[in-house]
């Protein structure tokens, strides 16, 4: 057989498409190989528009008897991940498909909760090591006091660690480093609605311009040093 001929011949078969997150999931879903297997096959049958494969058609293509087919077929069901739906073609003549959808849920599910554990560690993570950037800071340890103060920006007013972070930074940046300090500073992001690291910057940039410098004419090139922002002064309207 000639190598174009053979190329046209693989073509022409048609692929299988599977998700990738299939193979990612199916081991924690309590799929077997075997399982996963007919699942493969299942599909491809799919592709050929046989949607109601029977235990012999999937013996003649797998290395399973066909008892053993109708049992991974059962433990699939009974799993919920397979069902038998039923449809009717042009002609309104019904019959029997499967339908792998309960699967696709499944495997998307896993898959969301996956990521979701792992953000969670994540910000765990980073909820521990706030505390360690604060007595950085503060040359230090945190008294209990603190902790619990810096426990209740996260839980109660659920400010975000980098909204915290920002905060600190920004009491560093006037040397008023004191939780009081801070405090007042999360307080007034709060109300106006600063939740982003982008807010931030616009908040700063506003309260900071133009008190870090100041050129009163080029001929004498002075600069006038104006006090940074306190936070603890600001009032309301």
């Amino acid at each position: 057989m000639q190598q174009d001929e053979r190329l046209r011949m693989w073509i022409e078969q048609g692929n299988v498409t599977i998700p990738q997150l299939f193979f990612n999931s199916y081991k924690k879903l309590g799929i077997q190989d075997s399982d996963a297997m007919l699942i493969l096959q299942m599909e491809a049958y799919h592709a050929q528009h046989i949607e109601f494969p029977t235990p012999s058609d999937f013996s003649s293509r797998m290395n399973l008897t066909e008892n053993e087919v109708s049992q991974v077929l059962q433990r699939l069901m009974q799993k919920g991940f397979l069902k038998i739906d039923q449809a009717s073609d042009s002609n309104g003549v019904l019959f029997e498909q499967f339908s792998l959808l309960p699967l696709w849920e499944a495997v998307i599910d896993c898959e969301l909760t996956i990521r979701n554990k792992t953000v969670e560690a994540t910000e765990k993570e980073e909820e521990g090591q706030i505390f360690h950037v604060f007595e950085q800071e503060f040359g230090r340890l945190l008294s209990p006091m603190e902790c619990e103060t810096i426990a209740m920006w996260i839980d109660q007013d659920h400010h975000g660690i980098d909204i915290i972070k920002a905060a600190l930074k920004e009491a560093v940046i006037a040397q008023k480093l004191s939780m009081r300090y801070i405090d007042r500073i999360l307080f007034e992001w709060k109300k106006k609605n600063v939740t982003t690291l982008a807010d931030v910057e616009k908040q700063t940039k506003a309260f900071r311009s133009p008190t870090q410098s100041i050129r009163q004419g080029k001929e004498q090139g002075t600069v006038k040093r104006v006090p940074l922002y306190n936070w603890l002064e600001q009032r309301d309207g």
